[in-house]
């Protein structure tokens, strides 16, 4: 899901070729319910599994419920900080970048 210049390569473009039904579709970082999932599991990769010593796969299970549990005992929502003209702003930048990708 990071690379997306995948659909650039000669062998993509050869089959989106012969497949003309399939047609790609994007979605502008930034706008995506799974970047909040994305850093959902970036606080617990940071908090507790980066460094951590885990014995065994059920002692890595056990960590993981432990820190969600604390983790919905204060839920917090995820909050977009941008405002509108910024998100805009980046869209239009990345319509730039990808305006010669022939879409």
């Amino acid at each position: 899901m990071t690379d997306l210049s995948r659909h650039k390569t000669p062998a993509i473009k050869a089959w989106l070729a012969q497949h003309p039904r399939f047609h790609m579709h994007f979605t502008p970082t930034g706008s995506s319910w799974l970047n909040q999932v994305e850093r959902f599991f970036g606080y617990l990769t940071d908090q507790k599994l980066r460094r951590g010593v885990h014995k065994s796969v059920a002692a890595l299970e056990k960590g993981i419920r432990e820190w969600i549990a604390g983790w919905n005992e204060n839920p917090q929502p995820f909050v977009w900080v941008k405002t509108a003209e910024e998100i805009l702003h980046s869209l239009a930048r990345y319509i730039s970048r990808i305006s010669d990708a022939g879409h």
